[in-house]
């Protein structure tokens, strides 16, 4: 039985890969094809406020078809519609900068599908002794796929000269994407839970004394960062090199560092270790933003980028083990898993959605380097939040997993 759980963990891993190959061959420039179309900050944070909203009602409504019918199915769906917004890109050419809220829904509610099954099948088939170790398998998959993805895009978008390259990176992603929705026939179908609780995630955050309460407010302030960084340090890096094999060079360094740093922390990271990891981390990832406020230039926002690639596992683990493990604390939260993972979404999305919305408010008024760089530092800061109203409970001896 452990033999069939870890080749099913393997076989997730894979399409978990192809998954993010895919999405980062075009998503990478996906911003960058926007903003050549209509230099407006505001536009791209509007196309993110977009997929945020799609993405956390996509989470609440397919809670009920994940837990009552087939998860593999939601997921299948999730990479099925991530192929068919890359289709649309394609017909609309120049013309998507006007179906920016359209877009963004799409593809909020193809993400939303994807990681609510994915996340669900990931927790049944780990436990928490392994999961820091594959979460450091995906970090590496992640980092990997960040180092080819991105250099490859860069390279067709230069040789084939713009709109055509852009052309030619999509359709290569929809074809990977086809080959990830094939493999996942491999997954064995998870069984059926119980009936959907849909006001589950609110009545968790009510519950007296509720280790979900600072889990959540946890994960918002992790989206609060995430929701602007997400785009922004792209986009930065295209205005300042104005080359898109530049862009893709940056995503290579950063993510050959990522793989290193994902790799020493996946072996490192034990749950006793969670709390000053994810204050270093914290601590870290808003110290490596500073090089900014004295020039924004391809160097110091390579610098950040190194910094950051470096310190976030020290954070992401942390974040990511935790709330994983809070929903095998007991029979009864393993039960309502689908319910949980739904309450983790909402509350990056709520975080991610605050963020951007900040942002738009912001550049509103001035959209003057300064004030941008002085919003990433506010923004980049907002992990320290996490280890705040987490650290006590990551050393609570009734909620540590050992």
């Amino acid at each position: 039985m452990r033999g069939l759980l870890r080749n099913q963990a393997v076989l997730l891993l894979a399409v978990g890969g192809l998954y993010l190959l895919a999405t980062v061959l075009a998503g990478t420039f996906l911003n960058v094809y926007l903003w050549k179309s209509r230099q407006n900050f505001a536009m791209i944070g509007w196309f993110t406020a977009a997929q945020q909203i799609a993405l956390g009602l996509s989470f609440w409504l397919g809670g009920k078809w994940v837990k009552e019918h087939n998860k593999m199915n939601a997921l299948r769906l999730g990479i099925a519609v991530s192929g068919f917004f890359y289709l649309l890109v394609l017909w609309l050419r120049g013309e998507a900068v006007h179906y920016i809220w359209p877009l963004g829904l799409t593809l909020g509610i193809s993400i939303g599908f994807y990681w609510l099954a994915f996340n669900i099948v990931f927790f049944e088939i780990t436990e928490a002794g392994n999961r820091d170790r594959y979460n450091g398998w995906m970090g590496l998959l992640g980092s990997l796929t960040g180092i080819a993805g991105p250099w490859v895009s860069g390279v067709l978008i230069s040789y084939f000269q713009g709109e055509r390259g852009y052309r030619v990176v999509f359709i290569l992603s929809l074809c990977i994407y086809g080959i990830a929705a094939l493999l996942s026939f491999g997954l064995e179908k998870r069984p059926r839970g119980t009936a959907y609780l849909w006001l589950e995630p609110w009545h968790e955050l009510r519950r007296h004394k509720s280790p979900w309460k600072p889990a959540a407010a946890a994960l918002l302030f992790q989206g609060i960062r995430e929701g602007v960084f997400s785009f922004l340090i792209g986009l930065l890096v295209y205005i300042a090199v104005q080359e898109e094999s530049r862009l893709g060079q940056f995503a290579l360094i950063t993510s050959a560092v990522a793989l290193i740093s994902y790799y020493a922390a996946g072996k490192w990271f034990k749950p006793g270790r969670r709390s000053g990891g994810m204050l270093a981390g914290s601590l870290l990832l808003a110290a490596v933003i500073l090089p900014l406020l004295w020039r924004v230039n391809y160097t110091t926002l390579l610098i950040m980028g190194i910094g950051t690639s470096l310190c976030l596992p020290l954070y992401m683990l942390p974040m990511t083990s935790t709330s994983f493990d809070l929903m095998g604390l007991s029979e009864e939260s393993a039960g309502k898993r689908v319910e949980l993972v739904v309450l983790r979404e909402l509350s990056l999305m709520s975080g991610r959605l605050l963020g951007v919305l900040v942002f738009i408010a912001v550049l509103s008024v001035n959209e003057s380097p300064q004030v941008i760089t002085g919003l990433m530092l506010v923004l980049g800061a907002a992990p320290l939040g996490s280890w705040l109203v987490l650290h006590r409970l990551l050393k609570h001896r009734d909620y540590k997993i050992s």
